[in-house]
């Protein structure tokens, strides 16, 4: 199992779409500060997009089928943490550095401010991920990108504190518990996410269900067995997951693929999904004895969303305005004001899209 907090930003985002469009990602935030969530959508009907105007927002333009990197700059243009971290940054190592993604995100996202009716200019980050081969002219899966991103900053940046803090405001931090089901031993590990993978089953689905399989204990057999080193050999074994601690803003990538026979297929069961959540209230039996934070209330404030099918389709995302809290849906270059019960249907079945979400803590 591959966890990761990457392009899970809770805040709330929902639309209903056409035929198999699902969220996908989700970003909350602590609830003093607020939740995003992410997804795709493809072949959306009944939306009549206008340019954005007078509301700090702007659309991107599709370039070279960059739908997926416009849905992610929309989540990090409402992610003001980011915004102010690469404020505080000192580029005058990196000016001219084709290759540094941090250097172009800060000033898309600079550009991205702005109350100008045009799309905002992006193409110089665009041909940077390239250089990073993301490569143009490709559909790429937002998951991939939104951590590859958070990976180049960190190794980018050569203020190494700065970086860190960037990292840090999605860090998720786990204890994984491995029992060896012959001599009852467990080995224990501690490492990090930046986002978590929630896979989805084939009927309806809550996130907080997904949340909570997440958790579940798993035994490991047959090929999965894993090496005790007080046995010496392999053996079955029982795994668990536990949180160290939460980080300031929380992504979650549900997880809608499935490869049988040789083929990839997109699983559209619906995932319903609430605008604030607590662990502390839900699910407080996935906490290690040893975490010991206080607030853990999110507010989804984006989500990343994908219409159609495995091997193509297109990415849009619902994004909550820090200032006026409205829900914004972005369609490459066309924003217009949603509602929150529109964003609530982005993940309704085989009428909406898949979405990715974050979360933020409260301020």
């Amino acid at each position: 199992m591959i966890c990761y907090f990457n392009r899970i930003y809770i805040k709330n985002v929902g639309f209903s779409t056409a035929d198999c469009a699902f969220p996908f990602l989700f970003i909350f935030t602590h609830a003093h500060t607020r939740w995003c969530s992410g997804g795709l959508i493809h072949g959306v009907t009944g939306c009549y997009l206008t340019p954005v105007t007078l509301t700090g927002m702007r659309g991107l333009s599709n370039y070279c089928l960059s739908c997926c990197v416009n849905s992610l700059l929309q989540t990090f243009s409402v992610t003001w943490e980011i915004a102010e971290l690469l404020e505080r940054w000192d580029v005058a190592g990196a000016k001219g550095d084709a290759h540094n993604v941090a250097l172009h995100l800060k000033r898309v996202l600079e550009a991205m401010r702005g109350d100008l009716p045009q799309p905002a200019p992006h193409r110089d980050f665009l041909h940077c991920l390239d250089q990073n081969n993301f490569r143009l002219n490709v559909q790429h899966d937002a998951d991939e990108v939104f951590l590859s991103i958070l990976n180049f900053i960190h190794q980018q940046m050569d203020n190494k504190v700065l970086a860190g803090e960037i990292q840090d405001l999605y860090k998720i931090s786990v204890e994984t518990n491995l029992q060896c089901l012959k001599c009852n031993s467990i080995q224990t590990e501690t490492s990090y996410m930046l986002s978590l993978p929630l896979y989805v089953k084939e009927d309806d689905n809550s996130l907080e269900g997904c949340m909570n399989s997440f958790f579940e204990h798993q035994e490991l057999r047959g090929i999965n067995s894993c090496f005790c080193a007080h046995c010496g050999t392999k053996n079955p074994s029982r795994q668990g997951v536990k949180l160290l601690s939460l980080p300031r803003i929380l992504c979650m990538n549900l997880k809608r693929f499935r490869n049988s026979r040789g083929s990839t297929r997109k699983l559209d069961c619906r995932v319903s999904f609430p605008e604030t959540f607590d662990f502390s209230q839900s699910l407080q039996h996935v906490f290690s004895g040893n975490f010991a934070q206080n607030e853990c209330r999110y507010t989804l404030y984006a989500v990343v969303v994908h219409c159609g099918y495995a091997m193509f389709g297109h990415y849009t995302a619902y994004v909550r305005h820090r200032e006026n809290k409205c829900w914004y849906y972005a369609d490459d270059s066309h924003v217009q004001q949603t509602t929150w019960e529109e964003v609530q249907r982005t993940y309704g079945g085989r009428q909406s899209f898949s979405v990715r979400s974050t979360l933020e803590m409260p301020r």
